[in-house]
C-alpha cells in the first residue's frame, strides 16, 4: 500500500487522519467542540469525573472519537464497552500481578518494543510471525489455562487473550507514556504520544501457518481493535509471500478503514527505502537495512538517549523485564516508572526512575481507574507480600 492510497483513504473518510491531526495541540474547532460532547455525555452516564483532576485524559478519549470518526454517540457506545469490559476482567489488577514468566511467555510471542522510536517519536515494534508455529501457540494457550495473576474475572474473554491485553498495558502505561515525556521529538510540549509504529515480518510464514493462526489472530485483533482503538499507527509488512494477496483479504476485513489505510506492503527493493523515510536507520533492526542490532525475542535496546534523560533509582541504569507504568510524582514536576508484576506470588513495587514532565496536558485520578489495584499495592500489603522497593506505592495513573 503507497502513500497514495493513505491520501485517498483519508479523503474518503471526509476526515485528516495521521499524527498530529486529531490529537491534543493539533484539534480543529469542531473536534474541540465533540471532545467536550464526548466529556459532557460521559458524565451524565456516570463513565468520566471531570475533577480535578479529571478520570480520564483526553488523549485517551480522543483515541475513542477519532476511531469513531468523532461520532459522540458512537464513540460513547465503544468507550462504554471497553470500561464495562476492563471492569469485567480486572483489567488493572491483572497488569499489576500478573506472574513475570506469563508476562515473559506472551511478549515472546506478540509484538515486541525495541526500545528505538520512529522520526516522529512513537514507541516502534516488531513482530515476526513466523514464530506463531501451531506448537509454541499450542503449547501457550495450554499454559494460559492457568491464571497468572490475581484478577478475578467474567470468564467472557479467554485468559490467552487477555495475558496478550496485558502487553498493551504495557503499551497504554508505559511506552506510550515515556515516549511521550521525551523533549526531543515534535509538538514535545503538546501533543502525547498515543499510537505505535509497527514492523510486521510475515516471511518465512506458509499459506497453511497463516490458516492456522486465522482464528487466533482474528480473535486477537478485534479485541484489541475494540478496545485500545487508535493504538496502532504505520505498519510496515515486509517478507510478504506470493500468495499474501489472499492472507491480506482476510486481515483487512478485521480492521476498520482508517487502520488499513495506515497498512505498508513493502517488497524486496521497497524495505530499506520506506523504513528509513520513518525513521531513522540507527533505531531500524540490522535485518532490515537498519543499524541496531535487536533481533526477535530480545529485551529492548534502550535509546541511548532514554537512559541519560531518565534519572535511575535502586541502583538500575535501564528499564528491568516485566510490566511497568507511570505516574505522576507528588508534586507533579515529574514522571516516577515503577515495575509491578509478581515473582514467586509475591507482587512487585519497584521504583525504576522518574523524568521530567515535558508535555503540558492534564493529570488523570488514578483512584477512579485503578480502584482494584489500590487495594492490592497499598491497602492489603502484608496480606498480598507486596514487594516494595523505595518511595511510598501510590495508585497508578491508567490510561484505558
Amino acid at each position: 500500500m503507497t502513500a497514495d492510497s493513505i491520501a485517498d483513504a483519508s479523503a474518503a473518510s471526509g476526515t485528516e487522519v495521521g499524527y498530529p491531526n486529531g490529537h491534543l495541540g493539533h484539534l480543529k474547532p469542531e473536534e474541540q467542540e465533540a471532545l467536550e460532547s464526548f466529556k459532557t455525555n460521559l458524565t451524565e452516564k456516570g463513565y468520566y469525573k471531570p475533577g480535578p483532576p479529571a478520570s480520564h485524559d483526553d488523549q485517551t478519549l480522543l483515541r475513542y472519537l477519532r476511531a469513531r470518526r468523532w461520532n459522540v454517540v458512537d464513540a460513547f457506545k465503544q468507550f462504554k464497552e471497553t470500561e464495562d469490559w476492563r471492569k469485567a476482567n480486572d483489567l488493572n489488577v491483572l497488569y499489576d500481578t500478573i506472574d513475570l514468566e506469563a508476562y515473559e511467555a506472551s511478549r515472546r510471542l506478540y509484538p515486541q518494543w525495541t526500545g528505538r522510536r520512529d522520526r516522529r517519536g512513537i514507541p516502534l515494534y516488531l513482530f515476526e510471525i513466523r514464530h506463531l508455529d501451531s506448537k509454541t501457540v499450542s503449547a501457550y494457550e495450554k499454559a494460559a489455562e492457568t491464571n497468572p495473576s490475581k484478577a478475578v474475572t467474567d470468564g467472557q474473554t479467554s485468559p490467552k487473550l487477555l495475558r496478550l491485553f496485558a502487553l498493551y498495558e504495557n503499551l497504554t502505561r508505559f511506552a506510550q507514556p515515556l515516549c511521550t515525556e521525551l523533549p526531543d521529538r515534535p509538538h514535545a510540549t503538546t501533543t502525547p504520544i498515543t499510537l505505535s509504529t509497527n514492523i510486521v515480518d510475515v516471511s518465512g510464514v506458509s499459506l497453511r501457518q497463516f490458516w492456522n493462526l486465522k482464528s487466533h489472530m482474528q480473535a486477537a485483533s478485534q479485541l484489541a481493535t475494540a478496545h485500545y482503538p487508535e493504538t496502532l499507527d504505520r505498519i510496515f509488512i515486509i517478507g510478504a509471500p506470493y500468495f499474501f494477496s489472499t492472507v491480506w483479504g482476510w486481515i483487512k476485513r478485521w480492521f476498520d478503514p482508517i487502520t488499513v489505510s495506515k497498512i505498508f506492503i513493502l517488497g524486496p527493493s521497497e524495505v530499506k527505502a520506506t523504513l528509513e523515510e520513518f525513521i531513522d536507520p540507527k533505531n531500524i533492526p540490522k535485518q532490515y537495512g537498519g543499524e541496531l542490532d535487536f533481533t526477535w525475542g530480545d529485551q529492548p535496546k534502550t535509546d541511548p538517549y532514554i537512559k541519560e534523560t531518565v534519572k535511575w533509582e535502586n541502583g538500575l541504569k535501564d528499564f528491568p523485564e516485566g510490566p511497568k507504568y507511570w505516574r505522576p510524582t507528588a508534586d507533579g514536576t515529574r514522571m516516577e516508572c515503577v515495575a509491578v508484576g509478581s515473582e514467586e506470588g509475591k507482587q512487585r513495587m519497584l521504583s525504576v526512575g522518574t523524568l521530567e514532565r515535558v508535555c503540558n496536558v492534564k493529570k488523570v485520578d488514578g483512584d477512579a481507574l485503578a480502584e482494584g489495584v489500590k487495594g492490592l499495592s497499598v491497602g492489603d500489603a502484608e496480606k498480598n507480600e507486596v514487594v516494595e522497593t523505595g518511595k511510598e506505592a501510590t495508585v497508578p495513573v491508567v490510561s484505558a
